[in-house]
């Protein structure tokens, strides 16, 4: 069984600074992407960031510069931290792997359960 744990997230005034992190679990063979989602209450999930296995990043144009992703491929985790952070940032923020499990004939795009993130004075 393949999982994607995340821990991380919380509440935090305008300004402040969160981290996240996901590891990914189970019957992997090899990880191609990783990167972060977020969903906000009405609004489409929307990519944040990835990082691709040897390091190459994008960022949505609205965390450019306030956001950092990183891996660590030995552990198979994901990081992001934010800083800056504004209200706008507030969402369920999702991690998210492309998969190439043992046995498998495909890549597959895998999801973690979601964590909440909110920023509020």
């Amino acid at each position: 069984q393949v999982q994607l744990v995340e821990s991380g997230g919380g509440s935090v005034r305008p300004g402040g600074s969160l981290g996240l992190s996901c590891a990914a679990s189970g019957s992997i063979f090899s990880i191609n992407y990783m990167g972060w989602y977020r969903q906000a209450p009405g609004k489409q999930r929307e990519l944040v960031a990835r990082i691709g296995s040897g390091g190459s990043t994008n960022y949505a144009d609205s965390v450019e510069g306030r956001f950092t992703i990183s891996r660590d491929n030995a552990k198979r985790t994901v990081y992001l931290q934010m800083n800056s952070l504004k209200p706008e940032d507030t969402a369920v923020y999702y991690c998210n792997a492309d998969l190439f499990l043992r046995y498998s004939t495909a890549w597959k795009a895998y999801w973690g359960q979601g964590t909440q993130v909110t920023v509020s004075s």
